[in-house]
């Protein structure tokens, strides 16, 4: 089983696909049920521990806007963890936004970085229903070159 970073990171299509195929969809809505479940956390929705800043600027200087920190806190470790991605560019708001197009550069430029252009999946979000089939098609194409099973290598499995 691979761990893939899926971009938009809270696409429950991309993770539902991930899934699918054996492998492990890195997607925000893991790192935020993880956040509100924990017992450090005593009042969502302000679910945020005095480490949280903290962790934010390891991926984001200091003169970066705390939303976007505070964004970084919970997909840098995911980009650290990610043994292979799929990005999805043109995606529309509605097919999994984070909000914040800073974020989404950063996030993507961690993961083109840590996990090397050859494990990557780049694609262009569909416009009519043949790009639809033929997006899904090349997705699990992709994910079929993912070993199964086993650690290919980058991050470690935990």
């Amino acid at each position: 089983m691979v761990k893939v970073f899926v971009y938009p990171t809270n696409s429950f299509i991309l993770a539902d696909l991930v899934t699918r195929a054996g492998h492990e969809p890195l997607v925000i809505m893991n790192q935020v049920r993880e956040k509100v479940t924990k017992l450090s956390v005593d009042s969502p929705p302000l679910n945020i521990t005095a480490e949280d800043p903290k962790a934010g600027l390891k991926y984001a200087a200091i003169e970066v806007p705390a939303g976007v920190r505070g964004r970084m806190a919970l997909l840098g470790p995911l980009a650290e963890k990610a043994q292979a991605a799929i990005i999805v560019e043109g995606a529309p708001a509605d097919f999994g936004c984070s909000g914040c197009n800073r974020t989404n550069e950063l996030s993507k430029y961690q993961v083109r970085t840590l996990v090397g252009k050859e494990k990557i999946l780049e694609i262009k979000y569909p416009e009519n229903e043949e790009q639809m089939h033929e997006f899904v098609y090349v997705i699990l194409d992709f994910l079929k070159t993912l070993p199964a099973g086993e650690n290919m290598g980058g991050a470690p499995n935990e």
